[in-house]
């Protein structure tokens, strides 16, 4: 028999033989216990079981008030009859009560499942498997009230992935309005292709917008967790920064487990604290594991016993994500959980040396000439000779502008993959931006010849300066990508 008609026909028998049994218990003290007391105890009795069943609860109320007046105010032989107004109106009392909790229990149900279907549509459905990464996740929602759990997968340029799990404090609808709030700022800012703690920062900053937005007042503030993790699958360096959560756990490809020790940072919403980043090369196939405080706290496990049962279940997972989070979900979470957790298992992967070319560029206008007949070549030798013409453009617009604009050193990367991806990096931390020429003016139109060109392109801000890139949709070879051979 399926589980669910199970559970609803235990929930019926529930109804009718709670109340009943109750009243059996009672019966030897029905001499000298008083109505109102039966009646207070019949109560209790039925509201119980009308938040345990709440769907059954008018049967409950139902049992109850004829078990009352069947052991408690007739003799046996004729239970309809009774003694008193005072009876009548006390079983009447009992009928009502349960009824009203059987009505508040179904709107409280009601208004579960708005801020549960809302908070699922709220969270990614699913997940992109990218050069990167290949991801897995598992929500698992409290039995009371939802909570402010999200994660995410975000596919930054350069084949680059970023990582997302965070926890808004609190639980019911407003935790989960401002988790989606949240989880699309964070998609907002990773446009910007910003490092972990400044992304951060800039959150902490949406924070105490919206609490400003609330008004002022306790209910109006809030506060909230994140980890951001970004991996380069091309140098295979992740960059982590944390505000308040937990550190994530790396699975190494031999199957030991470790906790990063990370910089802690304080939580979103405290603001004028500073948020640090930290770096960790990562071998190929290992397991990035991040997650929320229901995956390892509860009323019967401390934090640091959940953080030991999590590595433990670790060190005896697979490489498959999906394998990995049934058997953390099976072995961490409790069958009924008083908060929500989220899981999300990335394992890492590495970019094929043969899919990468770099070249150093003298700061000389004389060697885009040269350059282009290098790349022209590379491009041959990855059988994307269509694609040459928009290419040259692209590479002579961006390589000028950083000879011309930039400061040394000049670098050129080439990316191919799914998508071919062009970087030019230099000294220089002044970002080009695109103008849109008039017909008479002598320059101004090569940003606006690659935005035209490319499918996208942007700017990302290094310590050391700045990468201009530029990305272009890659035509169809007959080798299979890389994405497919690292599966």
């Amino acid at each position: 028999m399926p589980r669910e008609p199970v559970k609803g026909l235990i929930a019926l028998l529930a109804a009718v033989i709670v109340p009943l049994g109750a009243c059996v218990l009672l019966l030897p003290a029905r001499a000298s216990l008083s109505q109102a007391n039966a009646a207070l105890i019949l109560m209790f009795v039925a509201v119980v079981a009308a938040f345990s069943h709440r769907w059954a609860a008018a049967l409950t109320a139902l049992s109850a008030a004829i078990g009352f007046t069947f052991f408690f105010t007739a003799p046996y032989e004729n239970f309809t009859q009774f003694k008193n107004a005072d009876d009548i109106l006390t079983a009447g009392l009992l009928l009502v009560v349960g009824l009203a909790v059987s009505q508040l229990a179904r709107r409280y149900s009601r208004e579960r499942a708005i801020a549960t279907t809302l908070q699922r549509s709220l969270l990614p459905r699913m997940t992109p498997d990218t050069s990167a990464v290949r991801p897995a996740f598992r929500y698992v929602p409290a039995d009371a009230e939802v909570g402010g759990d999200w994660f995410d997968v975000i596919s930054l340029p350069g084949f680059r992935t970023a990582l997302v799990v965070g926890d808004v404090v609190g639980r019911g609808l407003r935790s989960a309005v401002a988790m989606g709030r949240l989880r699309t700022a964070v998609r907002n800012f990773s446009t910007l292709d910003l490092p972990p703690d400044e992304l951060l920062a800039r959150l902490d900053d949406a924070v105490h917008q919206m609490d400003a937005e609330a008004g002022v007042g306790e209910d109006a503030t809030f506060a909230a967790t994140c980890l951001y993790a970004i991996y380069d699958p091309v140098s295979r360096w992740c960059t982590m920064a944390r505000a308040g959560h937990f550190p994530p756990a790396v699975v190494q490809p031999d199957g030991y487990v470790e906790l990063l020790d990370l910089p802690a940072g304080p939580p979103l919403g405290l603001g004028g604290l500073r948020f640090q980043a930290a770096e960790r090369q990562l071998p190929e196939d290992s397991r990035l594991v991040l997650y929320t405080n229901g995956l390892v706290h509860h009323r019967g496990r401390d934090i640091g016993t959940g953080l030991a049962l999590l590595c433990d279940t670790l060190s005896g997972a697979g490489t498959d994500p999906e394998e990995t989070c049934e058997l953390i979900v099976g072995a961490l979470l409790p069958p009924h959980s008083v908060d929500d957790a989220t899981l999300l298992v990335a394992r890492t992967r590495a970019f094929p040396h043969d899919r990468i070319a770099d070249w150093d560029i003298p700061t000389d206008p004389a060697a885009v000439s040269v350059l282009r007949s290098e790349v022209l070549a590379k491009l041959t030798n990855w059988k994307l000779e269509e694609m040459a013409f928009v290419t040259e453009l692209i590479l002579s617009e961006l390589v000028t502008n950083a000879i011309r604009y930039g400061s040394a050193p000049v670098h050129l990367r080439l990316f191919f993959d799914t998508n071919l991806v062009i970087e030019v990096c230099d000294g220089s931390s002044t970002s080009p931006h695109l103008r849109y020429a008039a017909d008479m003016d002598e320059g101004g139109r090569g940003i606006f010849l690659v935005a035209q060109l490319a499918e996208r392109w942007g700017t990302r801000f290094t310590p050391t300066g700045k990468i201009v890139w530029a990305e272009q949709p890659a035509l169809p070879v007959p080798a299979a990508p890389a994405a497919a051979r690292l599966a």
